[in-house]
């Protein structure tokens, strides 16, 4: 899930851990062999490659699962599917813009599926093209504070990726956001481990223009449609523009 609160990169880490850890492995594992499909299986020529599997690793994937998706989508292995990316566009509840990031093999049962999730959880699909242009495809990579004992400041990242091409970096709390031009994510990423500075992940991401700031029955609604499509087999992301405050989450905890 991405949008612009502490929570989105929190949740992110704590469903590696939790019950749904074998469904993120799956869909980790998916991103790769789609890379290796698209850009061969040499990381030093395919950034793209490189950058799932720094994912995937983070994430506790087995370095057996992630060489045998290397594999299969670079046609070394037989058995790898035929996936294709597909973009589905919403409204979720109070309003909220969503883009829907789908890999599937069967495009019939994606749509399906999403449509299902949106309208039994408040929101509904859009036509192409009326919720897109509210988002700007960007490079997002996302770097811990805590790394080693050592605290990271939003300087040394600062310092470390301006004239890589970082426009902007965003405190997340446990973490630092540096958002980029898409075109420039490798030469961050890249200018980070120069720096000797780890990160969590370096993706292409859809970044919203503007956000909306939900209440706590806002916010309440739209995670629970997002946990909804997340859950999905073929959902890989979901973009959202909106902003929850830290009162409002500290609301949906106690609630």
């Amino acid at each position: 899930m991405s949008g612009h609160s502490k929570w989105a990169t929190t949740k992110h880490k704590k469903a590696v851990v939790d019950a749904k850890r074998g469904k993120m492995f799956a869909k980790l594992i998916k991103n790769i062999e789609v890379a290796a499909r698209m850009g061969g299986g040499d990381l030093s020529g395919n950034p793209t490659l490189y950058d799932a599997i720094q994912k995937a690793k983070k994430s506790s994937v087995p370095n057996d699962n992630i060489d045998r998706a290397v594999k299969r989508g670079s046609g070394a292995e037989t058995g790898g599917a035929d996936y294709q990316t597909i973009m589905y566009e919403g409204y979720g509840p109070a309003g909220v813009a969503m883009l829907i990031e789908c890999l599937t093999d069967n495009k019939n049962r994606a749509a399906m599926e999403v449509r299902t999730a949106m309208s039994r959880n408040g929101g509904s699909l859009a036509d192409p093209g009326s919720v897109s242009f509210l988002f700007n495809r960007k490079g997002v990579v996302i770097v811990p504070t805590d790394q080693d004992g050592k605290n990271v400041t939003e300087d040394d990242v600062l310092e470390a990726t301006l004239d890589a091409g970082a426009d902007a970096v965003n405190d997340l709390g446990d973490s630092f956001e540096v958002v980029s031009e898409a075109t420039d994510l490798v030469a961050v990423r890249t200018a980070l481990q120069a720096a000797g500075i780890d990160y969590d992940s370096a993706e292409a991401s859809f970044v919203p223009d503007m956000q909306v700031e939900l209440d706590s029955d806002g916010a309440g609604k739209l995670f629970r449609l997002i946990d909804a499509l997340e859950d999905l087999d073929d959902v890989q992301n979901v973009f959202a523009n909106y902003d929850v405050s830290d009162d409002v989450m500290e609301q949906l905890q106690d609630a």
